[in-house]
């Protein structure tokens, strides 16, 4: 075994024996290349990459999915980068398979390259996902340290060795999220401005191209301001014969006007870190083309210049190789009399006044820092699935009592957008307005929008703006321990909620919130991918409602059933063939809907359990979800039910008179109901600020040490309601949790429509909140769990239809939370 930097030394080689090195020796000596691990040492995984598969690979395996993932695994004395067998790509989409976490390799191959010699990868085909351990621990010697395990005769191989792909395919890595963010090392971020002198005598004016360009041969030099800057554009896909598949669009100007500027391919990697807003740039070798019209645009009426729109600049890397040089500011001449870049800065208490779609640059102080969160782009055939990445935020500018609420979508700038957290100064350009019936507008992310925080302000053009040093002199008046006793960070928030009506269109049956059949819940939710976040609506009736309170454990408050995340020790995941997919598939569902076949009934009294006690020990797992089920037959009949629920008002459950009869014909119940801590919002302080972003934002690509954060202490959580959901149809039920609103401070209390209303079940559910919202905690206003409860019995027989919000946490854990529940006499077809 040989290696591109050194072998390791002596003494460790003797201290600590290689698992990797003895795998990939036993792989060298046998006839079939393939070999199940005797040996079950756990490796830790430090790198996830993903990149676009190869068509014919994809298609071989019949995977909807269209990336192929490397993995980059150490036992501490070898790294070793290996591919990950196209079927286990799921446990990566369920974050199973993540990095800072320990593995057991099971199956593994040797795959030699066919079409090049001397190249040659591990495989991984099986491994057990271990307990969240990891071996590499913070002590250890720096990873990328570590030298890469080779197989002899290979030591000249890049890809092991370097940020490029095993498929030699593909020239580098995608983001592990996304297919926006700049990701890896060939993305340059250095300056590299030039302090030059220019013959501007030959440069022409943008006014000039839009005119002659069909008569240009070589146009002239042009000298010109960029003024606005779209995220990244990745547009690979199957059979495109170019490396660098990427597009990023400028808006650039000169004394004459504005016109659209577009980098192509290899030069994004070059040079899309190093431009930016108010960059000056001299081109020369550049084309020119009939400009895309079907994209959106940055608004820039407040430049009062002429827009060139008909006409764009493309920079190519060749045919011909475009030249671009960045003028350094210390450079740039008054006499070249180049615009300055202007903004539209709105503040919160003019924000009402804008029509909706309009364009608003906005500062703020961050309260509020939701966790991120992914939705799936509906791509265009022939182009590969991919998936956006966004977040919500609140900012105060001190104009208004109320924050601006944002909806931001990363922005092709990672370094910024996974470090926003509470007490920050956020700018953000080209923001949209969004209005809402009965609600509050919100602001969303355009592909022109830029976001800067502390720390990045500086040297950027808008810090002369007026409205921005307005903002400053009021951040100075306030107090940070004031300010700060109102920041949350993570958490469920969903916004805007559920329209007071619902609609749907007899011609567009999905309407604005898709109506999904209950028979097709099961997929909707095996389908979500690592934090995707879906929304939508069933139709049927609510069963049974179950208040669970926190348990006074120190170790998870919120949790009062089901652990947190269920630990499986010896998860195991194989080569899946096809046949067997369908077996893969089965998860916790599968083993409840099995438990569920018995006779369940949740019925607690207040103040002392019954004999069908829900609440579980840490050991006892699904057994105490269905401890209940020893009641006899006779203990379960209906009469009795109505008479327990009618003779205690304390009783902390309800169930509909014929649910025991019911549950017994469904053919599925997707306990789902679980309220995970993950779901809710913690206050932010500058001691756990590394730990609450870790926790907020996605698993990273990358692991090093130093992401081993302090766990984040638990939030306290009084309980929350699980409601049960039986499908119109009567042959599938659901379990929701639902957490009503309680206090003006939360975070979804913001915008939320607050008509009063006598907190029944019912309403509460409808509403989301106790009613009224009441920062008073000297005393208690709002109903107790078993006051609401009472009211449960205007549940029977009514006819729903349930807005549900679902988000996967990673690993078997989906958050399904109600949204917003509706009489059949609050839907409307339009």
């Amino acid at each position: 075994m040989e290696e591109s930097s050194s072998r390791p030394s002596t003494a460790s080689s003797i201290c600590r024996e290689s698992f990797l090195q003895k795998i990939l020796e036993r792989l060298c000596v046998t006839q079939s290349l393939k070999l199940q691990a005797e040996d079950t040492s756990p490796v830790t995984v430090v790198a996830l990459h993903r990149y676009l598969s190869d068509s014919g690979e994809t298609q071989a395996h019949q995977q909807d999915d269209s990336y192929s993932y490397d993995v980059t695994v150490t036992d501490g004395v070898w790294r070793a980068k290996c591919f990950l067998h196209t079927t286990l790509n799921r446990v990566v989409h369920k974050n199973s398979l993540r990095t800072g976490t320990d593995i057991s390799i099971t199956k593994c191959s040797f795959v030699y390259n066919e079409r090049r010699l001397g190249h040659g990868y591990l495989c991984i085909e099986g491994f057990t996902c271990r307990t969240d351990t990891c071996t590499v621990q913070a002590n250890d010697k720096d990873i990328s340290a570590l030298p890469v395990l080779v197989r002899q005769g290979m030591e000249r191989s890049i890809s092991l060795q370097s940020d490029v792909p095993l498929q030699l395919s593909r020239k580098h890595y995608l983001p592990l999220w996304n297919n926006d963010d700049p990701d890896g090392e060939m993305w340059a971020s250095e300056p590299h401005s030039e302090n030059t002198v220019l013959d501007v005598s030959k440069i022409t004016f943008l006014c000039h191209l839009e005119g002659q360009f069909q008569n240009l041969q070589k146009p002239f030099p042009i000298l010109v301001k960029i003024i606005h800057k779209s995220r990244l554009r990745y547009y690979g896909k199957y059979g495109l014969n170019i490396d660098y598949p990427y597009q990023a669009y400028f808006e650039v100007a000169d004394q004459s006007g504005t016109m659209s500027l577009v980098l192509w391919n290899d030069l994004c990697p070059e040079f899309y870190q190093r431009l930016h807003v108010g960059t000056v740039l001299y081109l020369q070798n550049y084309t020119l083309k009939r400009s895309y019209l079907n994209r959106s645009r940055p608004h820039m009426d407040h430049y009062r210049m002429k827009a060139f729109n008909s006409v764009e600049i493309c920079l190519n890397p060749r045919k011909p190789a475009s030249v671009i040089t960045i003028i350094s500011p210390k450079s740039v001449l008054p006499q070249w009399g180049l615009p300055e870049v202007s903004y539209q800065f709105t503040t919160r208490s003019e924000l009402n006044q804008l029509s909706n779609n309009s364009a608003c640059d906005i500062i703020g102080l961050v309260t509020f820092v939701g966790r991120v969160e992914r939705v799936k782009c509906k791509a265009s055939k022939g182009l590969p699935e991919k998936y956006w990445t966004y977040r919500w935020i609140h900012a105060v500018d001190g104009t208004s009592d109320l924050p601006f609420i944002i909806e931001i979508f990363s922005s092709s700038q990672p370094e910024i957008f996974s470090h926003i957290y509470p007490m920050t100064y956020l700018v953000c350009t080209q923001m949209r307005l969004c209005h809402v019936d009965g609600g509050l507008p919100y602001l969303t992310s355009s592909c022109e929008t830029q976001m800067f925080i502390t720390g990045y302000h500086k040297g950027q053009p808008y810090v002369s703006d007026p409205k921005v040093k307005s903002f400053i002199q009021w951040t100075k008046t306030q107090k940070d321990n004031v300010i700060l006793q109102k920041t949350t960070l993570g958490g469920y928030y969903s916004y805007p909620r559920a329209p007071k009506i619902f609609t749907q269109s007899v011609e567009d049956a999905s309407g604005q919130v898709p109506l999904v059949a209950a028979a097709d819940l099961r997929k909707e939710l095996e389908m979500l991918q690592y934090r995707e976040h879906k929304r939508i609506a069933i139709q049927g009736q609510i069963m049974a409602v179950l208040f669970i309170k926190h348990q006074t454990s120190n170790k998870s408050p919120c949790l009062t059933e089901e652990p947190q995340g269920p630990v499986v020790l010896t998860q195991s995941y194989e080569e899946i063939q096809d046949a067997s997919t369908d077996h893969d598939s089965v998860s916790t569902d599968a083993t409840l809907t099995q438990i569920n076949t018995r006779k369940r009934r949740y019925r607690v009294r207040h103040g002392k359990q019954s004999s069908e006690d829900v609440t579980p020990t840490k050991s006892s797992r699904h057994d105490n979800i269905v401890a209940e089920q020893k009641e006899n037959k006779t203990d379960n009949s209906p009469e009795e039910t109505e008479n327990f629920h009618s003779q205690d008002s304390g009783v902390t459950s309800w169930e509909s008179s014929d649910w025991l009869t019911q549950k017994l014909s469904i053919s599925e119940h997707l306990h789902r109901g679980i309220l995970y801590e993950d779901s809710i919002s913690r206050r932010f302080t500058f001691e756990e600020k590394n730990s609450l972003l870790h926790w907020s934002n996605l698993h990273p690509a990358r692991w090093t040490p130093e992401h081993s954060t302090d766990p984040i202490p638990p939030v306290a959580c009084p309980g929350y309601y699980r409601i049960t959901i039986l499908g119109v149809n009567r042959q599938l039920a659901v379990d929701a949790a639902y957490v009503p609103v309680v206090h003006p401070d939360e975070p979804c209390a913001v915008g939320l429509l607050q008509d009063p209303h006598g907190n029944t079940m019912l309403s509460c559910l409808s509403s989301g909140f106790l009613c009224p919202l009441s920062s008073d905690t000297s005393q208690s206003i709002h109903p107790q769990p078993e006051e609401i409860l009472e009211t449960a019995g205007e549940l029977e027989g009514l006819h729903l239809v349930c807005v549900l919000d679902l988000c996967h946490l990673g690993g078997d854990r989906v958050e399904v939370l109600i949204n917003k529940v509706y009489k059949v006499t609050e839907v409307s077809l339009q």
